[in-house]
């Protein structure tokens, strides 16, 4: 069926994150905002996806209404690795990584979503795995500058039943403090600090832990494309994991080759979609390389990120932000239970928004791009 419309539209969710709030690309983060994305096919059935994401929104969002979505108008909804393809190509030259694959992977989430739908199938089948209902998470906490708030939360976390937590602060004082208040329990501990370092400085880092049984050391080098630099602190014997600001496959393969990780990371919002995440996953495990997606997204990303995980030959830990939200569209499936989530067995992604919840949270307009309109 040929596609006759695409939307954007953005909710805003308030949130509760165990801390004060922080800032994120300059901009007060006291909201979880979520770009959708709404494919339209002209037998009226309707596919779901998110783009990334977060202080991007703006920028993400006009490429998707301006350019990327004037282009899949009147294409073959079925086709995805042909659009895949020649959209990608058709805006190469305008960046192969930020907002244009950005909104490029939530229009292919949703040709999923719709390519499932029409088959009567869940993603998760179409990608080739059909037994998993559950997937394990991990308490993803932000960020915040303090070691006695990251160990507070760490042991609530625990206490949620999550038996990994991933912390995002950038001291070993944070590590060590967080790894005592869970002491004795069956909890494992793992840090994130964004690309706070540049080479020698992760170095100095890593070895200053390397005794520190962390579970994972995540993006320690600036920047997240020093393949060379990565592997480095990867010597130091802390398994390393990173990918979420690789762009595509080739990305990836430049960290493989360079022996730089442990842990692969593709994120569906960003990478290019469902479809390029399924590839990263076979060169990695090729490779022999663990698949632990990224996915700190609370939609159709997140959801994508669930039927990724249960086609996976190896079942992945899904990464889950520390936060408690007013309400969400994509409940139940985007909360954790007792550390595990519930993978969707509906036709398609399963899980079609709340249409209450969506026009409560909804901030701005929805903007519809037709055939009328790329016609004009």
């Amino acid at each position: 069926m040929r596609i006759v419309s695409v939307e954007s539209s953005v909710v805003s969710l308030p949130f509760d994150m165990g801390g004060p709030y922080a800032r994120f690309a300059g901009k007060l983060w006291d909201r979880l905002e979520i770009l959708l994305v709404r494919v339209e096919t002209e037998d009226g059935l309707v596919g779901w996806g998110e783009a990334f994401g977060h202080a991007a929104i703006p920028a993400t969002r006009a490429a998707l209404d301006t350019i990327v979505a004037p282009l899949v108008i009147g294409k073959h909804a079925g086709d995805i690795a042909a659009l895949t393809r020649s959209t990608l190509h058709s805006t190469h030259l305008l960046g192969r990584n930020g907002c244009y694959v950005y909104a490029w992977s939530g229009i292919e989430i949703a040709l999923w979503d719709l390519l499932g739908k029409r088959a009567g199938l869940p993603v998760h089948r179409l990608l080739g795995n059909g037994s998993r209902a559950q997937l394990e998470a991990y308490s993803s906490l932000l960020a915040y500058g303090d070691a006695d708030i990251a160990a507070r939360n760490t042991r609530a976390a625990a206490d949620r039943g999550f038996r990994y937590v991933k912390l995002h602060e950038t001291t070993r004082e944070a590590l060590l403090r967080s790894q005592e208040a869970v002491q004795g329990r069956d909890v494992q501990i793992m840090m994130d600090v964004n690309c706070a370092w540049d080479v020698p400085d992760a170095l100095e880092m890593a070895r200053s832990m390397q005794g520190d049984k962390m579970y994972w050391f995540e993006e320690p080098v600036w920047p997240p494309e020093d393949a060379r630099g990565l592997a480095r602190v990867r010597d130091c014997g802390i398994p390393i994991a990173a990918g979420e600001n690789v762009a595509g496959l080739q990305g990836f393969r430049a960290l493989l080759e360079a022996r730089a990780i442990d842990i692969a990371q593709p994120s569906v919002t960003k990478i290019g979609g469902i479809g390029e995440t399924m590839r990263v996953a076979a060169l990695c495990d090729a490779h022999g390389v663990r698949v632990i997606p990224h996915s700190p997204y609370f939609g159709p990303g997140f959801i994508a990120t669930l039927h990724i995980g249960a086609a996976l030959v190896h079942s992945p830990l899904i990464e889950v932000l520390w936060m408690d939200m007013e309400a969400n569209p994509f409940a139940p499936y985007v909360h954790a239970v007792d550390g595990m989530l519930r993978v969707p067995q509906g036709p398609g992604l399963g899980c079609d928004p709340h249409p209450e919840l969506m026009s409560r949270y909804r901030v701005g307009d929805v903007n519809r791009i037709t055939e009328a309109e790329v016609h004009v």
